[in-house]
């Protein structure tokens, strides 16, 4: 019952043919062409005006105060675990000792 069953491979049927043989071609080897440097294409200049370095400052601000308040809520609610197993463990030791 507990023992695996090792499928076993099924016999070809009917006519095989041999493999065919492979005979090796003659390589030859020819120089690289040489390739010119082509230039980089022309990139665009980023333009940044009072108006999108002060809305990259407000939108970092924002990023990190929302990061900041996720972190603080979950420092808070870690200890506010370990706060009330400390209370049950208690509880349950005075609980047990008056027994």
């Amino acid at each position: 019952m507990f023992r695996p069953k090792v499928p076993t491979m099924p016999q070809p049927t009917g006519l095989t043919t041999p493999p065919a043989v492979v005979e090796p071609t003659a390589v030859t080897p020819h120089a690289p062409a040489s390739t010119a440097a082509t230039p980089a294409p022309n990139r665009s200049v980023v333009q940044l005006t009072p108006g999108t370095v002060l809305a990259l400052v407000g939108g970092g601000t924002a990023v990190v105060l929302v990061v900041g308040a996720v972190l603080v809520s979950m420092l808070l609610a870690v200890a506010l675990t370990a706060t009330s197993v400390a209370v049950c463990a208690i509880t349950v030791r005075s609980v047990i000792a008056r027994r």
